[in-house]
């Protein structure tokens, strides 16, 4: 159900993608993430193309923390800021955080071997139900995905919707 993948610059570290739909408790998750009681990013599911996009996201977050060059205060919310088109880290947080209102949500957890305990905590914390990560597509919003990324028609007929995602969140620092 959950999706692990260890990365291939960190082959210490897992990422760890959970999905829950019918989720009647985001207000109290986003509080428990806010005050570290959570040791996981919060990502509105529906903000999302794929789970890779969410697995470049935490591969640029984790290269910037070993570089002491992260733009925000830790690795959890490196991850939501890398998955925006932009360099403002409030507008990410509105754009991918979870809202006190959101039903569906996609945790990531990022850690070693040892820490493995850390998905059945999240399956005691989230009051939902837990779906397949490869289900993400399903309950994605393409139209919101496209207006956000400024992906056009044109666009897509030479590459996927994907393609467009990942490549402005690689391209925001230079742009």
């Amino acid at each position: 159900m959950h999706l692990s993948q260890t990365l291939e610059l960190f082959p210490d570290l897992t990422v760890t993608q959970i999905l829950f739909q019918e989720v009647r408790n985001a207000a109290e998750l986003r509080q428990n993430a806010v005050e570290g009681k959570i040791k996981g990013a919060l990502i509105k599911a529906n903000m999302l193309v794929s789970p890779f996009q969410v697995l470049v996201a935490a591969n640029k977050a984790l290269h910037l923390q070993k570089l002491n060059q992260m733009k925000t205060r830790g690795l959890f919310s490196e991850i939501i800021f890398n998955l925006s088109p932009t360099n403002k880290i409030s507008e990410a947080f509105n754009k991918f955080g979870i809202s006190d209102g959101d039903n569906s949500v996609l945790v990531v957890l990022v850690h070693n071997k040892e820490e493995s305990h850390l998905i059945s905590e999240i399956l005691t914390k989230v009051d939902g139900v837990q779906i397949p990560v490869d289900d993400l597509s399903s309950i994605s919003d393409l139209e919101k995905i496209k207006k956000l990324y400024k992906v056009g028609p044109r666009e897509e007929q030479c590459g996927t919707l994907l393609d467009a995602v990942v490549c402005r969140m690689a391209t925001k620092d230079v742009m």
